[in-house]
């Protein structure tokens, strides 16, 4: 099978507290050559779109005090939101 185009969505929502969320998504495309692994350059976009939103979302993550008290109850020591919390 011959492959052009390979394209990878990627979205998550965070609850924000008080009947409040973030939803945020990214979408990217590549082109495939004759030969590539079409499978490997999926993978490469999903890290890559997935990297995308948390980096959006980090801020407003930090700032929110739900995701900030959510933290604290799952017995991390700092206070403070970080990307391996995901």
């Amino acid at each position: 099978m011959k492959f052009t185009t390979v394209s990878v969505s990627y979205s998550r929502k965070f609850n924000l507290g008080d009947y409040e969320s973030l939803e945020l998504g990214c979408s990217l495309w590549a082109q495939v050559e004759d030969g590539e692994d079409a499978d490997g350059i999926t993978q490469f976009l999903y890290q890559q779109a997935k990297a995308s939103v948390k980096q959006a979302a980090m801020p407003v993550l930090k700032a929110s005090e739900f995701q900030i008290a959510k933290a604290k109850s799952s017995k991390k020591v700092s206070g403070d939101i970080n990307e391996t919390d995901w």
